[in-house]
């Protein structure tokens, strides 16, 4: 293990402001109260971390990993995530907007009851994602891969599907009042619905 790697750690009430974790990993550790407002990272790794009442605000991040993480009561006002990983990770209370998504694998998310609300989450990796009760009203969801992801009593009010991936979609009881879609997507509502979409 190296100096830049740190395994089932504890991180309590930490001023990290500004940080650079650039190549960093960290596997199985616990951060609680740690402000990492205006932090950077490229390629660092977080595995199996937990995150409470943390801040990233304003921090960017580029290539990095989140990989089964737990965020709870954790605020991302303003940060930027660039070809981030996620996969497996929970959001629970935490503040995601604004907040810049470009690109990156988000597979398996937990974000029940997420207020993402006009956020641009286009062309995400978003496969058997969990958007129960999330308000996604107004956000772009353009070219996103939405396979096998549930959004059961999610609000979708004027939400942009177009080009969406929506194979095995949970959409049955989501709010779509205005939900601009195209003709794939149509089909794929309708399916949801229970329709039988003939030729």
């Amino acid at each position: 293990m190296d100096d830049r790697t740190w395994v089932e750690q504890e991180f309590d009430d930490l001023d990290w402001y500004a940080r650079d974790l650039s190549g960093e990993t960290y596997r199985g550790c616990t951060f609680r109260d740690v402000d990492l407002t205006e932090s950077v990272s490229r390629g660092a790794t977080f595995e199996s971390c937990e995150f409470s009442n943390c801040r990233f605000n304003a921090s960017t991040h580029s290539g990095s990993a989140f990989v089964a993480c737990d965020f709870r009561r954790t605020s991302f006002f303003g940060a930027t995530l660039d070809g981030c990983k996620l996969t497996g990770s929970t959001f629970v209370d935490c503040t995601l907007r604004p907040i810049s998504i470009h690109g990156g694998q988000w597979r398996g998310v937990l974000m029940r009851g997420a207020n993402l609300a006009g956020q641009e989450l286009g062309g995400l990796s978003l496969t058997e994602a969990d958007f129960s009760e999330a308000d996604l009203s107004g956000a772009s969801l353009h070219g996103a891969d939405l396979t096998g992801a549930t959004l059961h009593n999610a609000t979708l009010r004027g939400t942009d599907l177009r080009g969406a991936r929506l194979l095995r979609a949970d959409l049955a009881s989501a709010g779509l009042h205005a939900t601009r879609v195209d003709l794939d997507g149509a089909v794929a509502l309708a399916e949801a619905l229970g329709a039988v979409v003939e030729p």
